[in-house]
C-alpha cells in the first residue's frame, strides 16, 4: 500500500509517505504558511521517493481539531490530490495522533491529549488501550478551559501529551499536583499515516469508495467559535 498523509493542525505541519509499512516524513519549513509549504513538500517527497500521485493507494489528513486555517488546508489539498485519481480519503483525529505515538513512546496504557485550542481553551481527548493494542477513546474529543479540563481519577497509570500545559501553567500544575507525567508533542503525519493504513488494511478495498469518499472529507472543529471579538479581546486587555 502506498499512502500519503498530511498533517497542518498545528504550527508543525508535515506530510508522511506509507510504503508497506515505511514510513517517510518531511516537515514543513518554519515561519511559513501551510497553504505555501504544504503541496511543494508532498512534490519534493514524492520525487525524492519515484512515487507519482498516481501511484497511490489513498490519502489520509488531519481532521482536526486544532488550528482552523490548517485544517482547512490539509483537507483542501487532501481532496484536491484525490479526486483526480479517485482514491480514498481517509481522517484522522489529531487527539487519537497524539494520544497513540505518545502510547508508543511511553508505553503508556492510558492517554490524556491536551492540544491549545487558542482563545484560554484546550482541546481534551481521553484514551485507553484495547485488547487489539490500539487506543479507543472513552469520550468525544472536547474544547473546555484549563482549570476546567477533566483530570482522570485516579491518575495512576495516566499520562498526558500535547502543548497545552505549555501554553496553560493552571493546567500543567493540575497535572503534575496528580503525578500525571506530560509529554509534550504536536500531531504529525507520521502517525497520521499509521492509522489511516490500519484503518484501510482492516476493511477492503472495495469498501473504500463507500467508506473514504473524497467528496465527503471535513474538517472536525470541535467547537464553531474560531476568534475572539474587538470587544472581547479588549476585555481581556488585549488590543482592538
Amino acid at each position: 500500500m502506498k499512502l500519503l498523509a498530511l498533517d497542518t493542525t498545528t504550527e508543525a505541519g508535515s506530510c508522511a509517505l506509507w510504503l508497506d509499512g515505511r514510513v517517510i516524513e518531511r516537515d514543513c519549513p518554519a515561519g511559513r504558511s501551510h497553504s505555501e509549504t504544504l503541496l511543494p513538500l508532498v512534490r519534493e517527497l514524492l520525487g525524492e521517493v519515484g512515487v507519482a500521485f498516481a501511484d497511490l493507494d489513498a490519502i489520509a489528513y488531519g481532521a482536526g481539531p486544532g488550528a482552523f486555517t490548517g485544517l482547512r488546508v490539509a483537507c483542501a489539498v487532501a481532496q484536491g490530490l484525490a479526486v483526480p485519481f479517485d482514491l480514498p480519503v481517509v481522517p484522522v483525529g489529531s487527539l487519537l495522533t497524539l494520544a497513540t505515538a505518545c502510547a508508543a513512546a511511553s508505553g503508556a496504557g492510558q492517554v490524556l491529549a491536551l492540544l491549545d485550542a487558542r482563545m484560554n481553551e484546550v482541546y481534551v481527548g481521553r484514551y485507553r488501550r484495547n485488547a487489539e493494542g490500539g487506543l479507543e477513546p472513552l469520550n468525544d474529543d472536547r474544547v473546555c478551559a484549563p482549570d476546567q479540563v477533566a483530570l482522570p481519577d485516579p491518575a495512576t497509570g495516566w499520562v498526558s501529551t500535547g502543548n497545552a500545559p505549555g501554553a496553560y501553567p493552571v493546567l500543567a500544575e493540575r497535572l503534575a499536583a496528580l503525578g500525571i507525567v506530560h509529554h509534550a508533542a504536536l500531531p504529525g503525519a507520521a502517525t497520521v499515516a499509521r492509522l489511516a493504513a490500519a484503518r484501510l488494511a482492516a476493511t477492503t478495498p472495495e469498501q473504500w469508495p463507500s467508506l473514504f469518499d473524497a467528496a465527503l472529507a471535513a474538517p472536525v472543529y470541535v467547537r464553531d467559535k474560531v476568534a475572539f471579538t474587538v470587544a472581547e479581546r479588549l476585555a481581556q486587555g488585549g488590543k482592538a
